[in-house]
Parts: C-alpha cells; sequence; structure tokens
C-alpha cells in the first residue's frame, strides 16, 4: 500500500470511529480492503465481501427497473456484526452500519428508501437505492416536495452528500441518462467515451464494449442488427477474426451511439403510434407520440432478431409477432390507454387479423395476449414505412442473401413466376364471383337481405360482402372457375417460398384467409398427388436388410477378396491381398502395396487363382 493509500487509510478509520460506524473486533473471520478512485480523484474505500456473500441467504426484496422509474418522469439483524470484519494494516475492525459490498445490501437499503417515502413514491419522487430524483409540474409545489424529502432524511438520520446534490433544475444526471423537460438523451461524457473507445483486438475488450453499448441500446434504431457482428465474435468456440466487416460493424455502432436522437415523455393523455416491421430474420418497431409541432416523434426503439423456431414462421406470422413483442416490450404504455392505439404495418392480411373468427392455437395465444390492448391496425405500404423497414432490413438480415451469394439454383427461381401473385389472384376471384353458379343463391341474399326470411338468414348468417369480395366467416370465398382453386394451392404449397408443407400444414396456409366448399378433400388431393413430395417423401416401409450370400456348391465357385492395409512396410509392399474361397475357406494371402491399381490387382488375381483353381463364377468384395 502506498503512502498515500495508507494516510487515507489511517483518516478514515479515524473518522469511521468517531463517528461510530465502526469498531475494533476480535472476529475469527475478515475480509480483505481496496481503494476505488471516484469521480472527484479521491478514494474510496471497500470491503471484499465475495467469500462472505457466497455463504449468505440471499435478500430477494425487488430492485426497480430504471425504465419503469423513468416512466413516472411526465409531468440484517443484530448479532452478525462480527462477520463484517476487515483487517487492515493497522488492526481488524467490524461494521456497525450497513456495509457497500454485502450481498443483501442492495436489496435492504432499497426496501428501507422504499417504506420511507412510500407516500411520495411515483407521486413527486423517484428512488433507485441512494438516487433520489424530485420532479414536479411547476416551480411553487416542486420547492415544498423538496422540503418534504429533506425533512424525511433528516428525521431518520439519513445524509446527503452537498457536492453531489442539484436542486432546482430542469436538466440532470439520473442513472446515467441526461432527464429534461424534453425527455431523455445520452450524456455527453459516455458519448465522447464511445467516440474515444480504441478498436478491439481481443474478445474480451468486445466483451467490454458491447457490455457498455448494451446500457444505450434503447436510444439507438437497429441496435441489435448493428452489433450482430461483434455479438458472434464473443460466441463460444468461435477464432478470433477482425476484418473489414466486423470494422465497420464496431464503427457503425458508435457513430448511431454519437447520433443518438432524444427520446421524448410519454403522455399517456396522448394517443400512442407503434410502427412494426419483420424481415427474414428480425422485427423491428419504434413507439411515438405526436408532440407540440404535430409531428411524430419517438418514446423508444426494439430491434430483435428471431430466436429458434421463430425464424421457420412465414412472413404473416413473423410480422404478427413484431406486433406481439412490442407490445410486451412496451406494456407498462399501451396496457390500459385512453385512446386506441394505431398500429402500422406492411403487411395487407393483418388489417383484418382482430376480425378473424378462426384461429390455430398459436393465433389464439396470441389473440389473448393482445385481449387486454385497445388498439387498430393500419396497413401502410412499404414506402411510406421506411424507419421500422430500416430496423430490420439490413443486409445482414435480408430474405435473399446479397447478389455475391446463391442460395438456389436459378431455374428455382425461375419456378416463382409461374406462380400467380396473392393480389392478381384475389382481383380474378372478385371479378369471377357472378360466374359460379352455386353462388347465385348467396349474392342474392346479401343484395336483399332485409326481405330474406328468417330461415335463409340463419342459413347464411356467416357470409358477408366486402369491397367486392365475399366471405365466410372472415375468409375470402374463392369460385369455382378456372383454375383458382389450384392457384391458390399451387401459392401456398407448390412454390419455392412455400416450400412443400404437409397436408395439414398445406390446409392451415391456405384456409387461414381462403374458404371453398371442400377445400380439405381439395388440399389433401393436390399435396397426395404433387410429383415433388412423392418423390422426396419418407418410404412408408422399411429398406430392405442387407441378404446373406449365396452358399457355393463347389470349391473355387465363388470367391472373396479384400485388403488388410497400412502394415509395416516391406520394401514398396505395406499391404495383404486376402482371397478366400467361400466354400472351403481356404485363404490365398498376396503381399502387395496399399496404392495398388485395377489392372495390377487384376494380373494378381490371374496369377494367384485363375492360373491354379480356373475362373470363379462369382467374385465378392466391397
Amino acid at each position: 500500500m502506498t503512502d498515500a493509500k495508507s494516510a487515507t487509510l489511517k483518516d478514515w478509520l479515524r473518522d469511521e470511529l468517531k463517528a461510530g460506524k465502526i469498531r475494533p473486533s476480535k472476529s475469527s473471520i475478515s475480509s480483505p480492503i481496496m481503494f476505488v478512485p471516484k469521480k472527484d480523484g479521491s478514494h474510496c474505500l471497500v470491503v471484499d465481501y465475495c467469500r462472505l456473500n457466497n455463504q449468505t441467504k440471499k435478500n430477494v426484496y425487488p430492485l426497480p427497473r430504471p425504465d419503469d422509474l423513468m416512466a413516472q418522469l411526465r409531468g440484517a439483524k443484530e448479532g452478525d456484526k462480527w462477520k463484517t470484519a476487515f483487517c487492515t494494516k493497522y488492526s481488524l475492525y467490524k461494521s456497525l452500519v450497513m456495509t457497500f459490498g454485502l450481498t443483501n445490501a442492495p436489496a435492504a437499503f432499497q426496501h428501507f428508501m422504499n417504506e420511507l417515502f412510500r407516500d411520495l413514491l411515483d407521486v413527486c419522487v423517484i428512488i433507485y437505492l441512494d438516487d433520489i430524483l424530485i420532479y414536479c409540474k411547476d416551480d411553487a409545489s416542486h420547492t415544498k416536495h423538496v422540503h418534504k424529502v429533506l425533512k424525511q432524511l433528516m428525521d431518520n438520520q439519513l445524509f446527503c452528500k452537498a457536492s453531489k446534490c442539484t436542486f432546482h433544475v430542469t436538466s440532470v444526471e439520473y442513472l446515467g441518462i441526461i432527464v429534461s423537460d424534453k425527455g431523455f438523451s445520452l450524456d455527453k461524457l459516455k458519448i465522447q467515451a464511445v467516440q474515444e473507445w480504441p478498436v478491439p483486438t481481443k474478445v474480451k475488450e468486445v466483451q467490454l464494449f458491447l457490455g457498455f453499448a448494451n446500457f444505450l441500446c434503447r436510444f439507438v434504431a437497429n441496435f441489435s442488427h448493428m452489433a450482430r457482428l461483434l455479438h458472434n465474435l464473443v460466441k463460444k468456440d468461435t477464432p478470433w477474426k477482425w476484418d473489414t466487416k466486423e470494422q465497420e460493424a464496431f464503427q457503425g455502432l458508435k457513430d448511431a451511439i454519437t447520433n443518438a436522437p432524444v427520446l421524448c415523455h410519454a403522455d399517456p393523455s396522448k394517443p400512442y403510434f407503434l410502427e412494426t416491421d419483420a424481415s427474414g430474420a428480425a422485427l423491428g418497431s419504434i413507439l411515438s407520440q405526436q408532440q407540440e409541432d404535430s409531428r411524430l416523434h419517438p418514446l423508444g426503439f426494439l430491434s430483435e432478431s428471431f430466436k429458434g423456431a421463430e425464424q421457420n414462421y412465414n412472413t404473416h406470422d413473423k410480422e404478427l409477432l413484431a406486433i406481439i413483442q412490442s407490445f410486451e416490450y412496451w406494456r407498462i404504455f399501451l396496457e390500459g390507454t385512453l385512446h386506441p392505439i394505431t398500429v402500422f404495418t406492411n403487411h395487407w392480411n393483418l388489417e383484418y387479423w382482430k376480425e378473424s373468427r378462426t384461429f390455430n392455437c398459436c393465433h389464439a395465444q396470441w389473440h389473448l395476449l393482445l385481449a387486454g390492448y385497445n388498439f387498430q391496425i393500419v396497413y401502410c405500404p412499404r414506402k411510406q414505412s421506411g424507419k421500422p423497414d430500416a430496423l430490420s432490413r439490413r443486409s445482414d438480415h435480408a430474405d435473399i442473401p446479397p447478389t455475391d451469394q446463391t442460395m438456389l439454383l436459378d431455374p428455382v427461381f425461375a419456378n416463382i413466376a409461374l406462380v400467380t401473385p396473392k393480389k392478381e389472384l384475389q382481383r380474378q376471384i372478385k371479378a369471377s364471383l357472378d360466374q359460379d353458379e352455386s353462388l347465385e343463391e348467396i349474392l342474392q341474399f346479401l343484395q336483399n337481405e332485409s326481405k330474406a326470411p328468417p330461415s335463409i338468414k340463419r342459413a347464411f348468417k356467416d357470409y358477408e360482402m366486402e369491397a367486392g369480395l365475399l366471405f365466410y366467416q372472415g375468409r375470402i370465398v374463392v369460385s369455382d372457375v378456372g383454375t383458382l382453386r389450384t392457384d391458390l394451392l399451387r401459392i401456398f404449397h407448390n412454390s419455392p417460398l412455400a416450400g412443400h408443407p404437409g397436408r395439414q400444414r398445406t390446409l392451415e396456409l391456405v384456409s387461414r384467409n381462403y374458404y371453398w366448399p371442400g377445400i380439405l378433400a381439395d388440399t389433401y388431393w393436390h399435396v397426395d398427388s404433387c410429383k415433388t413430395c412423392q418423390r422426396i417423401r419418407k418410404p412408408k416401409y422399411a429398406p430392405i436388410p442387407p441378404q446373406p450370400l449365396e452358399l457355393p456348391s463347389r470349391p473355387w465357385q465363388h470367391v472373396s477378396y479384400n485388403m488388410i492395409v497400412d502394415l509395416p512396410k516391406d520394401g514398396s509392399n505395406n499391404s495383404i491381398l486376402v482371397i478366400v474361397d467361400s466354400f472351403t475357406k481356404y485363404v490365398i494371402l498376396v503381399e502387395c502395396s496399399k496404392k495398388l491399381k485395377a489392372p495390377e490387382l487384376a494380373d494378381l488375381f490371374l496369377r494367384h487363382v485363375w492360373k491354379r483353381y480356373g475362373m470363379p463364377e462369382k467374385t465378392v468384395s466391397d
């Protein structure tokens, strides 16, 4: 320990003894001490209680989430002192107050502060351990709240360090974030630290950078995509490789953090707008509200990669999952809103998802999850929804690889053009309704529904017309005209984008949005008669097992031969050719080389078998 640290230690011990916070100890255990530098240049003495913490029963009192605290800004037992003993160069001491470094200290202190300020929490005060933030909408009430907090601290003998306190300001650093009346922004010191961060040269340095950057991810649109290459570097058993792509990802992440926008405060009296998008491997969304300039300003960004089975979802389910994940992520804002939440998506079919009357198991669960939210889904073409698209459609997450890669052979891509686009198909369905005689009675009923008798109304109650299309239980009715039904089955089964799913999967995909009488039988017949599926399907019967060799009726009728290789060398030979008569089991051993060619093998066979025993009827070899 240096002379300066020894002097600091002596002063600290004198002050703590005088204040009655520690006293000399004769404990049978002790923990080491160390000094940690502080922002103001001074040193803080810390006791290393790691071994004591490993033996301590944990206090599970919850600490508040910093995000939840930010959302409010809109408007140990007696007799255990011997365990805290610590050793210094001067003596052994034990603590009489709660010491920094104990595993249950944060939970115990948070519980104490919550009980102390129970009446003021989320009214004018938010507290995270020893960080207290007092907020209000006007100066007069703010002064009263400050006096209440200070009096409560004084009554309980809790003291604030004046150099760490700021009063009556409209912008302050809290939990590493700059909080102002405009919203949340990044601390300039953190931005400077990111700008000056050196290029990593090993995995540990990448982990340190990602750990620092993850704290700031809520300010960075597209964070998970930009950091993906860096995250790949820290995976287990991944060789270190820092190339141009990794450097670009590192620099791009630094630039994004440096130019991070100000996130506005959420106002529950205003409507929320949620923009979502999903690509082949990731989802992105932006939560916004209208501000005084009548423009949408972001409250936060979400960007996540699909994991596990989610990567196999079709486009419809991925777009829907983006909405589900966004509602769960921003639940504290979006649950129980005064106004309907407007959800913008570039997937046209989702606009009618809430009105669907039939769901598969997965969609039924999602429908229940969203039942507690007041929202409406609005279709927004991709050209008008550039921001969430940017969150999910980077080159490293695209559905189709870059041009210098090949995913499928060109002939397979050519087959995509043979499939009629769904929008064109729906136009054909709309135009062919009048040509299907089986639908004539239903169409007449819908045109004169008020005059129809009760029995007809009951029979056709599940049918309705909308935008020129006939719907049955929320699904488009496909008329039996031309090849419309076959074209639909080709879209959801034969096309390379569909991937030739099985009977049930194809039926589920088709019947999600379309219906016609006999759809089950037609789908099963189409799948069963698909030549590609028949060619690659697993056979119903097990393959024929290996059969025993035919028994010869005389010597040298059948001959088997093989080689024993990699033996010790004898000149140029390092192997033995083994020739066996299947009838008598007579063995001929011929020395040879492992690199024996077919003509040389034939010559050995002629000299050692044919010359002596004649030509066999059958030879067996692997």
